[in-house]
């Protein structure tokens, strides 16, 4: 049982660094169509950008409710990366070594 929780905590952790990877996906692709590089008119482009937004906003919403605003400066996805590291690198740890300390 405790190798099945392990498990489940590796890949709860797997899922976390591939939100993060989504996350800076959604960061370059805003500040290309900011910057008119890439154009959402095309179908390519405008369903990635579709799939991201849908991807981030559920978790990007309401830290933005809860920040002040920064003059146009967006720094809700670096608040949601630092959670994550904290619960990559903090909560995760403790809850394998409380698993691994209950077996032994």
């Amino acid at each position: 049982m405790a190798q099945l929780l392990l498990r489940i905590l590796g890949f709860i952790d797997y899922l976390l660094t591939l939100y993060i990877y989504v996350l800076v996906a959604w960061a370059v692709l805003s500040w290309l169509v900011a910057f008119n590089v890439v154009n959402t008119r095309h179908p390519v482009v405008r369903a990635i950008a579709d799939f991201l937004y849908r991807i981030t906003e559920p978790v990007l919403r309401p830290i933005r409710r809860w920040l002040p605003n920064f003059g146009g400066i967006d720094v809700s996805p670096i608040v949601v990366w630092l959670i994550i590291l904290f619960t990559q690198w903090v909560i995760i740890p403790a809850i394998a070594d409380l698993i691994r300390s209950t077996v032994a």
